[in-house]
C-alpha cells in the first residue's frame, strides 16, 4: 500500500432500480457516479420481477465503496477551515504532487491572515492538515501548504540570518542565539551555517521554544580578574590618597603637596562702605492732560487714514 492510499468510505442505499441505488450512494458520498470506478460499486441484491411484483415491490440494494487519497482528504480538511474562518474566496490547490507528498497553494484575499507572524499561523494550519491526512492506513504523507510564495521568500530571509550571524560570531568569538523556530526552519539554519568556515549551531531548548545557537569553532578566550576584582583594563583610580600614592615618585618618597599662595586678608576688606546722605528730591507733579475726540475728527484719522474715496 503506497503512501497515497487511503481512507474508504462506503454508502448502502436501496431503490427501485440498480441505477437509482447507485446514484442515492454516490451522492451520499459527494460524488458523481461517472467518478466512481465500477469496481467499487457493489449489488448487494437485484429487485426481482414477478406477478405480485405490483403487491410487494422488490427493491435494488447497492453498496458504493470509495477510496478518498490522503491528499483529498487533506483538501476536504483544509476547505471547511476556511469555511469556518470565513475565508471563503481562498481556494485550495495542489501545485506539486508525488507518490508520498503534496504542496498546496492557498490563494485568494486576505491570505495574510492565513500567514500569520512569521508563517506561525500558516505552521499551525499545515500541522493539523498533516495529521488529517494520516489518519488513513498507509506510509506517512507529507502535507506541506504555500501561500504567495511565502516559503521562498522565508527561506531566503533565513539563509541570510544566518549567513551574517555566522560570520559575526567567527569574527568575534560570540555565540549568537536566535528565536524559537520549527524544525524546517532550524534546518535551514543549520546547514547555511556548515558553509561558513569557524561557525557552528546547535540547537537546544525544547518544542515550542527550541532554538538554535550560532558559536565560533575558536571562541574568544575568557578575561583575567586583576588584583582589583575587575576583568581586564588598568587597575582603577579614585579614593583618599590616590593623589599622594601617584605623588610617590620614582624614589619611593613621599612628596609634600603643593601650598596654594594665598593672600592675606586685610580690615579694608571687611570695611562697609557708608552711603552719603542725601537730600531726598522733591516730588514731581505730573499733569496728566486729557483729550477728547470727536467722533468726526476719529473717522478722518488714524484706522481710516490710508482709505481713499473718490469724487
Amino acid at each position: 500500500m503506497t503512501g497515497v492510499s487511503l481512507l474508504k468510505k462506503q454508502s448502502v442505499k436501496t431503490a427501485k432500480t440498480v441505477e437509482e441505488a447507485t446514484a442515492l450512494a454516490c451522492a451520499e458520498l459527494g460524488v458523481s457516479v461517472s467518478d466512481v470506478p465500477a469496481e467499487d460499486i457493489h449489488v448487494l441484491h437485484y429487485p426481482k420481477k414477478s406477478f405480485f411484483s405490483f403487491l410487494k415491490p422488490d427493491y435494488a440494494e447497492v453498496e458504493v465503496v470509495l477510496e478518498i487519497s490522503k491528499l483529498n482528504l487533506a483538501l476536504e480538511y483544509i476547505q471547511s477551515i476556511l469555511k469556518d474562518m470565513g475565508l471563503e474566496s481562498v481556494t485550495a490547490s495542489v501545485s506539486e504532487k508525488s507518490e508520498d507528498s503534496a504542496v498546496i497553494l492557498l490563494e485568494g484575499e486576505s491570505v495574510g491572515t492565513l500567514i500569520g507572524r512569521h508563517g506561525e499561523t500558516l505552521d499551525a494550519l499545515q500541522y493539523l492538515t498533516g495529521l488529517v491526512a494520516n489518519k488513513a492506513e498507509g506510509d506517512y504523507f507529507r502535507v506541506s501548504l504555500d501561500s504567495g510564495n511565502y516559503r521562498e521568500k522565508r527561506k531566503k530571509t533565513l539563509e541570510s540570518l544566518a549567513r551574517r550571524m555566522a560570520v559575526s560570531a567567527a569574527k568575534t568569538g560570540r555565540s549568537m542565539t536566535l528565536e524559537p523556530m520549527n524544525p524546517y526552519e532550524r534546518r535551514i539554519i543549520h546547514s547555511t551555517v556548515q558553509e561558513v568556515e569557524g561557525a557552528t549551531s546547535t540547537s537546544i531548548g525544547e518544542e515550542p521554544n527550541r532554538r538554535v545557537v550560532i558559536k565560533s569553532t575558536n571562541p574568544r578566550p575568557k578575561r583575567q580578574k586583576n588584583d582589583s576584582g575587575r576583568s581586564g583594563g588598568k587597575p582603577r583610580r579614585g579614593g583618599k590618597g590616590s593623589y599622594r600614592r601617584e605623588r610617590s615618585n620614582i624614589a619611593g618618597e613621599d612628596l609634600p603637596l603643593p601650598k596654594r599662595d594665598r593672600k592675606p586678608l586685610h580690615d579694608s576688606e571687611f570695611e562697609i562702605p557708608v552711603e552719603e546722605h542725601r537730600t531726598p528730591a522733591k516730588p514731581v507733579k505730573m499733569e496728566q492732560e486729557i483729550r477728547t475726540t470727536s467722533p468726526d475728527q476719529a473717522f478722518g484719522d488714524g484706522l481710516y487714514s490710508k482709505i481713499e474715496i473718490d469724487d
